[in-house]
C-alpha cells in the first residue's frame, strides 16, 4: 500500500524536474557570502515572477535568475559598496546604488545593507529578448531586500555629499 503512495509522487516530482529544465539553469556565480543566514530568509521569499518574467534554476546559493533568456539575475552575499559618485536611489525603504555604464543593461547593488544584493538587468527588448521595467524590478525585489539588516549607511543627495579631501604634496 505504501508503495502504490510513493510512486505518483515520483512521476510528479520528476515531471516537475524535466518541466523546470525546459528552459534551462542559468549560470550565476555564488557571491562571497552566499551562505550568510540572512540570504537564505531573503531567497526562500523571492517571488515566481519579476516585472512579469517568470523565475528560472539557478546553479549557485543565493542566486535567482527570471527570464527566458534571463534578464533579471539576483545574487545575495556580495560585499558592500563604499562611498560613490554613482547614482544612488532609494525604492520601497531599500537604497540602491545604480551602474548605468552598459545602459539599457544595468547593475545595481544595495546599500547600507549586510550583507548586500546585486542585480543585473536587461530594460531593452529586442526581437528574441522582453526587456524589463528597472522601476518594477525594484520596487518588487525591494520588498524582499528590506529584510537585510541596515548598517548605517544610506544614500545622500550629491549636493549634501561631504567632498573628499585632495591629498596634500609634502
Amino acid at each position: 500500500m505504501l508503495r502504490r503512495r510513493s510512486i505518483p509522487a515520483l512521476v510528479l516530482a520528476s515531471a516537475t524536474l524535466v518541466l523546470a529544465g525546459c528552459a534551462g539553469t542559468v549560470n550565476v556565480p555564488a557571491a562571497p557570502q552566499a551562505n550568510a543566514p540572512e540570504c537564505a530568509d531573503v531567497m526562500v521569499r523571492l517571488p515566481q515572477t519579476v516585472a512579469g518574467a517568470e523565475r528560472r534554476w539557478t546553479d549557485s546559493q543565493a542566486t535567482a535568475a527570471w527570464g527566458d533568456p534571463a534578464t533579471i539575475i539576483f545574487s545575495c552575499g556580495v560585499a558592500s559598496p563604499g562611498p560613490t559618485t554613482l547614482r544612488c536611489e532609494s525604492v520601497a525603504g531599500v537604497d540602491w546604488v545604480i551602474d548605468e555604464s552598459e545602459a539599457p543593461r544595468f547593475r545595481v547593488v544595495t546599500f547600507g545593507r549586510t550583507p548586500a544584493v546585486e542585480l543585473y538587468f536587461d530594460t531593452e527588448s529586442s526581437e528574441d529578448v522582453q526587456g524589463v521595467s528597472s522601476r518594477e524590478v525594484l520596487d518588487e525585489l525591494s520588498r524582499v531586500v528590506s529584510r537585510l539588516p541596515r548598517d548605517g549607511g544610506e544614500c545622500v543627495e550629491r549636493s549634501e555629499a561631504t567632498p573628499v579631501p585632495s591629498p596634500v604634496e609634502p
